[in-house]
């Protein structure tokens, strides 16, 4: 009997573009695309810190840099001819701080990064992807350009003294819902990932940093945040990488306006 013939990575042929791409998550969401098939644009503010995989190009941009935005975007067409997924991952954390020490300054810098970083990362992508979904539209039909935008569990779940990152995280999940409205009669799907907890370098660092000052010691906040979850453990990077590429294949071709959390099972 013969062989069935091999099935093509889920990302065969496609490009993506990752902002927030040189450590973490953001990191790991390139690996596991390109791992998939991709091409891409693996793209950071932090351009020394930048390790694209292999076929990808690193570019150096600011996410609240509206004009880097679209020339990262040209330089991916330009490079690849296409522009298929993006990730809009780049996004900061803002120190814990009570209601009454709220820092406006510091809300309008977190803000334009996590907030207006996102609605400008889709805004400048938007042309090349209709390009590529109405090109695609003809010969398959279930075919589609993908957004995915990184929420957080603060995206529903509030948490003391993060007024700031919860609101910028709630604001990102109405980016998307309105968006994917937007786009999706132009065959351009848009979704989220909340994460929960998930043991990165920056949140290992943060927890450190809040044990120095009085806070508790990181590995006992680690055992304390797994043992919220109904699987009794954090969610990984790689799973929330995994949750992107679903996202980003035509595995999810009937699904927009999403929020997908990654994080074991946080009631």
């Amino acid at each position: 009997m013969p062989s069935a013939p091999p099935v093509p990575p889920l990302l065969a042929g496609r490009v993506a573009l990752v902002t927030g791409a040189a450590n973490g998550l953001g990191a790991e969401i390139a690996r596991t695309l390109a791992a998939a098939g991709a091409r891409g644009v693996a793209l950071d503010r932090d351009a020394d810190a930048l390790h694209p995989p292999a076929g990808w190009i690193a570019r150096a941009a600011d996410v609240t840099d509206e004009q880097a935005l679209r020339d990262a975007v040209t330089a991916a067409v330009e490079q690849f001819g296409r522009l298929d997924v993006v990730v809009a991952n780049a996004g900061v954390v803002p120190p814990w701080r009570e209601t009454a020490a709220i820092d406006g300054a510091e809300w309008d810098a977190v803000s334009a990064v996590n907030v207006r970083g996102v609605a400008a990362t889709i805004a400048a992508a938007t042309p090349a992807l209709r390009d590529t979904a109405r090109a695609a539209a003809p010969a398959t039909p279930r075919a589609s350009a993908s957004v995915i935008a990184m929420a957080s569990l603060n995206a529903r779940k509030a948490h003391p003294r993060q007024a700031l990152y919860s609101a910028t995280k709630h604001a990102v999940v109405g980016i998307v819902r309105a968006t994917a409205l937007d786009l999706g009669r132009d065959g351009i799907r848009v979704n989220a990932v909340a994460p929960g907890s998930i043991a990165t370098d920056a949140l290992l660092g943060r927890m450190r940093k809040r044990a120095a000052d009085g806070g508790a010691d990181a590995a006992d906040a680690l055992a304390a945040a797994a043992e919220e979850t109904a699987l009794g453990r954090l969610a990984t990077a790689a799973e929330v990488a995994a949750t992107v590429l679903f996202l980003a294949s035509d595995l999810a071709s009937g699904v927009t306006g999403q929020v997908l959390a990654v994080d074991a099972g946080v009631p």
